[in-house]
C-alpha cells in the first residue's frame, strides 16, 4: 500500500509601526487554514478554478469563526501588497495604513473577495490585543505552506 499525506500549514507575522516608523509590537502566530481555504487550494488544480485566489486581509476585535471574523472592523478589508510563491510556500503581505483597522485588534483573516464581512476566508488567526492607534500602520505577513 502506498500512502502519502499532504498538509497545509499557515503562519502569520504581525508588525505594528508607530507614526515615526519605529516597530511598536511584533507577533508570530500559528493560525488556522479554514475549510474554505482547503477547498480554495484544491480548486487551483482545476483547469478553470471554481474559487478565486486570496487578495485581501481583514482585521477584527473578536475570535475568528470557521468562516468569518467574529467582529470585523468596518473598512478594514484591505488589498494585499504582494503575493508570491517560492516552491510550496505562498507569502502574502498586507499593510493596514494609518486610519485603517484602528483600535484593539485580536483577529485577522485572508479572503478571496473584496466585500468586507463576506466569505471565503482562507486562513484566520486569533491573538492577544494589538492596540493600533489612528496614526499607526500594521503589516501582516501570512505564509501558506503545502507540505
Amino acid at each position: 500500500m502506498i500512502e502519502d499525506n499532504i498538509g497545509i500549514i499557515a503562519n502569520v507575522e504581525l508588525k505594528l509601526y508607530g507614526p515615526d516608523g519605529n516597530l511598536k509590537d511584533f507577533r508570530e502566530v500559528h493560525n488556522t487554514v479554514t475549510t474554505g481555504g482547503k477547498y480554495g487550494v484544491a480548486a487551483q488544480v482545476l483547469a478553470v478554478p471554481v474559487l478565486p485566489t486570496p487578495g485581501w486581509m481583514e482585521v477584527g476585535r473578536g475570535t475568528p469563526t470557521s468562516t468569518l471574523l467574529a467582529d470585523y472592523i468596518a473598512g478594514s478589508r484591505t488589498a494585499l501588497d504582494s503575493k508570491t510563491r517560492t516552491n510550496a510556500v505562498v507569502t502574502m503581505i498586507c499593510t493596514f495604513p494609518a486610519a485603517t483597522g484602528t483600535g484593539p485588534i485580536t483577529e485577522a483573516g485572508v479572503f478571496d473577495v473584496v466585500t468586507e464581512n463576506t466569505v471565503n476566508m482562507w486562513m484566520s488567526a486569533g491573538f492577544l490585543i494589538i492596540n493600533k492607534g489612528a496614526l499607526d500602520s500594521l503589516v501582516i505577513t501570512w505564509t501558506l505552506t503545502v507540505a
